[in-house]
């Protein structure tokens, strides 16, 4: 068994044989604990890439592996007990008619003991804020509570690595801000590595690294300050900046000296207050 880790090595993929190459000859490595948002406007592959990890899909050239093993046909369902994904509509996820048996049916799936399961509907439920859920009706919850319960249900088989592919998309802000303070607490607390696709910029700033993926490939790797202090180039290629980034620039023009590339508000608070401080 390798180190912890998810690896593309010069992966390409196309849907069928005459269509353009989606993924053209991409590398990369998840390590261990990290957070990585994987950005880039629509179609440059960044839900393709997701799928590959999770053993969806399989490359037409190059390989991927998840803890030294080999994603294909053979081993998909090892990898994914290491490989957790939780999509952008959780009712495309439910099978259960209660949250207890949505929780359960991963499990099953991968031949868990009762004794075990049943603790693992705890704790994970638990984890979530979902445990006096576990007899309602999937249906029946919020769109933030779902997602909720998707999760509980990726960590109930204790994957290493959880991949959320817009998972926060249909959520309102609140939402959206609730669901990832739990998958970032959760994260923390079970030493998972995560792998974030998103739109949402405040989500990519709290990352640890950023992928940016532009026509099917890796266009650039950093921390996020690295990749939005290249704004100019970022927007050429269709995607955006924080707002905090866009205001720092503003005070740029009219003369403020930032030390950094500020990514939220207590950042530019800070500058700001660090340059008062030297007047």
């Amino acid at each position: 068994m390798g180190e912890r880790q998810v690896e593309f090595r010069n992966v390409s993929f196309r849907y069928q044989e005459d269509m353009p190459w989606v993924l053209k000859d991409v590398s990369f490595t998840i390590g261990p604990d990290e957070w990585v948002a994987i950005i880039g406007h629509n179609g440059s592959g960044k839900s393709t890439i997701a799928k590959l990890m999770n053993g969806l899909l399989f490359p037409q050239e190059g390989e991927i592996l998840v803890d030294g093993i080999r994603v294909n046909q053979e081993t998909v369902w090892d990898v994914r007990k290491q490989v957790g994904m939780v999509f952008q509509n959780p009712d495309n996820q439910f099978v259960g008619t209660t949250v207890r048996d949505d929780v359960a049916f991963g499990m099953e799936n991968h031949g868990m003991p009762r004794e075990l399961m049943v603790k693992r509907i705890e704790e994970s439920l638990s984890a979530v804020g979902m445990q006096e859920y576990k007899i309602h009706e999937p249906h029946r919850l919020s769109g933030g509570q779902k997602q909720r319960v998707a999760i509980a249900s990726i960590l109930a088989v204790s994957p290493e690595f959880i991949i959320l592919d817009e998972a926060t998309a249909m959520l309102d802000p609140k939402g959206r801000k609730e669901i990832m303070q739990t998958i970032h607490g959760v994260q923390k607390e079970r030493d998972l590595s995560l792998i974030t696709i998103t739109h949402d910029l405040h989500e990519v700033t709290q990352a640890s690294r950023v992928i940016v993926m532009n026509q099917g490939e890796v266009w650039m790797q950093g921390t996020p300050r690295e990749v939005f202090s290249r704004k100019e180039h970022v927007i050429e290629i269709g995607l955006d900046t924080p707002f905090i980034s866009k205001l720092a620039d503003h005070l740029k023009a009219e003369g403020v000296s930032l030390a950094r590339e500020p990514l939220n508000h207590q950042e530019l608070l800070e500058e700001l207050w660090t340059l008062r401080s030297t007047m």
